[in-house]
């Protein structure tokens, strides 16, 4: 259902001309594609996840294991992902060790 001004074809094509007109001329900004790619995910880090967990008074430990747990809940069918996050959880585990964190 069209507005009764637009019935009429030649309102209607003068109309269309003029949206033309002003789309053509808007310029929209350009970002590079590593803009539109950083912090497109909503999903928190795995960092993120342990450092909640030990927020919460868990031991690292066991913040580590509970954070591999989830991912490998919400990515059971990704294992690429599961296996970077047991990699980051041992890489934070060893940072703890060595006091560097």
């Amino acid at each position: 259902m069209s507005p009764t001004f637009l019935d009429d074809p030649k309102a209607k094509l003068a109309y269309d001309r003029l949206a033309f007109t002003q789309f053509r001329e808007h310029a929209c900004e350009i970002s590079s594609p590593s803009d539109q790619v950083a912090g497109t995910s909503y999903e928190p880090t795995f960092i993120d996840r342990v450092r909640k967990l030990l927020s919460q008074g868990y031991k690292p430990r066991d913040a580590v294991e509970l954070a591999i747990g989830e991912v490998e809940l919400e990515h059971r069918n990704h294992p690429q992902v599961v296996a970077q996050a047991r990699a980051e959880g041992e890489d934070f585990l060893r940072k703890i060790r060595r006091g560097t964190i």
